[in-house]
Parts: structure tokens; sequence; C-alpha cells
């Protein structure tokens, strides 16, 4: 069995999966339903446009509750303390999650245009609130939580929703958002009727560029105007989970000064070069390989956070030293022992199911077929 500093270390690199999965999986999914009044024109159009997503989406969010149940078995100071900081905002967040699929199984009951137009802004909405808010949650990550621990490791949180939305964090929340629309538009140039594939196409290259502009611009504001955080002098990687152990210098540069601060970088470039081929492959009708691309880009991104973060997990912007760790944050060793075995069985599991389901549905959706099919809604 491994020791306790390698265990963090895998549970660390397992939420960076785990979390990566969930963004490529539903982002595509949250995208397509941001665009839906974007690409879609006609009724039939936007039914053809929910029908390349309605199969898939609720295979997809397993990968939020595998998110979540790692955050909440593997790192319980960390669940704890992000649900005490950032509670309105995951409250957002789920009944955005809910009503996605009311949307999905209501729209299509009534034929009152005004109905069905109701529903597809909801749905357009619902697609938006949480790329915004998981972009704003990780930009506050880098300027520190208003968050304290005291000798009896009770927590306190001195701040509030609209704190939140400081600007920084905003940009990064339109970081969020950029990709997200990127990432759908290259599934729909996939997957949907060639009608609708042309105009993702155009959507895609604008949403790249602006992706790689917004993206460019929180990162040079990252490196040269947000002050990082380091932890000053020694600390045991393998010792108890406590984070008032420790001592923690708010000073220096994320990208300079932090362990991985240069992979993060390494991790932004290919973010940004497979942002920027993603719209030229689909120019040249590569389409798989563009959505590909998307994939990585987004895997870049969220890598390249992580990586210029390690090893805090949930900096504090009151108390220094309460900033969880890696090595402060975690469960037992025979907790995430146990848990990695579970995984290990699990995972694989589902990563394979996944493929099948994507390779028993492939093909496009095309209007046609909506059109065919009208007479049973």
């Amino acid at each position: 069995m491994f020791d306790y500093e390698t265990l963090r270390i895998i549970w660390w690199l397992l939420l960076g999966v785990l979390l990566i999965g969930f963004a490529i999986m539903d982002g595509f999914d949250l995208g397509v339903a941001a665009l839906l009044r974007v690409l879609a024109k006609t009724d039939d159009e936007r039914r053809a446009l929910l029908e390349t997503i309605e199969p898939v989406w609720e295979g997809n969010q397993v990968w939020l509750i595998l998110g979540a149940g790692a955050i909440f078995a593997a790192w319980p100071l960390l669940y704890a303390a992000a649900f005490s900081g950032f509670y309105f905002a995951m409250l957002l967040t789920l009944l955005a999650f809910i009503v996605r699929p009311v949307g999905f199984n209501f729209r299509n009951k009534v034929a009152d245009p005004r109905w069905r137009g109701t529903w597809d802004w909801i749905l357009t909405v619902a697609g938006l609130v949480p790329p915004l808010i998981f972009g704003v949650a990780f930009g506050n990550l880098f300027l520190g939580v208003p968050l304290r621990y005291d000798e009896t490791l009770r927590i306190s949180y001195a701040g509030g929703f609209f704190a939140l939305l400081r600007p920084f964090p905003v940009l990064v929340g339109l970081v969020s958002i950029a990709m997200i629309l990127m990432h759908g538009a290259a599934w729909v140039a996939v997957k949907a009727d060639d009608v609708i594939a042309l105009r993702a196409e155009r959507v895609l290259r604008a949403a790249a560029v602006a992706f790689v502009a917004l993206y460019a611009g929180a990162g040079a504001w990252l490196a040269s105007g947000v002050i990082g955080y380091a932890i000053d002098g020694r600390i045991a990687t393998d010792g108890p989970s406590n984070p008032l152990l420790k001592n923690v210098m708010h000073g220096g540069n994320w990208f300079g000064d932090g362990p991985l601060g240069r992979w993060a970088c390494v991790a932004a470039a290919i973010a940004i070069i497979a942002a920027l081929a993603a719209p030229l492959l689909s120019r040249r009708r590569h389409h798989a390989g563009a959505f590909t691309a998307s994939a990585v880009a987004v895997a870049g991104t969220i890598a390249s956070a992580g990586l210029a973060l390690f090893p805090f997990l949930l900096p504090s912007s009151l108390d220094p030293r309460s900033s969880l760790t890696v090595w402060d944050a975690s469960s037992s060793k025979s907790t995430l022992g146990l848990m990695l075995l579970v995984t290990a069985v699990l995972l694989p599991i589902v990563i394979a199911y996944t493929r099948w389901v994507y390779r028993v549905l492939r093909g496009r959706v095309s209007l046609e077929h909506i059109k065919q099919s009208h007479s049973l809604y």
C-alpha cells in the first residue's frame, strides 16, 4: 500500500481527473444549451439540437457526482469549507442543473410557441449559470477565500455571495463561459444536421478566439497583478489533517514561486494551442478532431489552474495559516487507501460504459428525422 504522502498526491490527481472529466463530458451539454437560440432558428432545429445531448446528458453528469463524492470522502475539510463559503453559489448551480432536465421533459409537451420559447430561454440560462459560477469560484481561489479556523478547528466565514464577484474572478468566469461555448459548438459540429453544423463552425471560431483572448488576459493578470500564497517553512506531508500546523506566506507569484508553476504554464500553452486548432480542424471538416482539440483545451485550462494552485486547495484571505492544502485537508490514510481500491475498480467501468454508449449513439441527428417524429410530440 502507498504511504500517506503518496496517497494524498494520488487523490489530488484523481480530483483533477474527475473535474476535467466533468468539464469535458458535461461541458458540451451546457454549451449546447447555452447556444440553443443562437444555433437553431426554427422549432425543428431547436428540437434537433437538443436531441444531440438528451440521450447522454444524464450519464455525463455522473462525473459531477463522482467529483463531489471524491471531495466529500477524500477532502472533508475542503468539502465543509467550500459549502460554507460558496453556499448560495452552489445553490444557484444546483437549481440550474435541476431545471435543465425539467426543460428537456416539458418543452415539447405543449405546441404553443410561447411555451417552448420560455423553456428555450430557461435552458439557455441553465447552460450559462454553472460555467460562470465555476469560473468565478476558481478565480476566487487565487485571491483567497475569507475563512478562518479557530484553535478547535471550528470554521468561520466572513464573506457573502456578492463578495465573490470581484473583477478577477468575474474575468475567470467569462473565460469559463467562452470555453464551454467553444466546446458546445464543437460538439454540435460533430452531431447536428449539416445546416446547424455550419453555424456551429462559425460560432466555434468566434468562441475559440474569445476564449484565447480572455484566457491569456486572465493569465497575464494572475502573473502580474495577483499575489500568491506559499508555505513558509516545512510542512509534514504525512502529518495529521490540521491546517493550523503550518505557516503560510501571502506573497510572491503563483506561477514563479509555486512548486508546479512552470508546469501550469505548459498546460496553459497546450490549452491555447488546442483552442486555436479546433476551428482550423473544423474548417477542414475534421469535426471529430476539432472536438478532441476542444476537449484538450478544456483539460489544459483546468490543469493549469490546479498546477498553479498546488499544494493549495482553498487559500484563506483572512488567515493564511487556515488555508487548506493537499497535506492537511485529507481523510485518513486508511480511508484514502480503501477509496483508491474502489476507484481502481469502478472508474474503468464508468469509462468503458461511457465509451460504449457514445459508440452506439454515433452519427448525426438529422432534421428529417426530427420532422418525421414531429407527430409524436
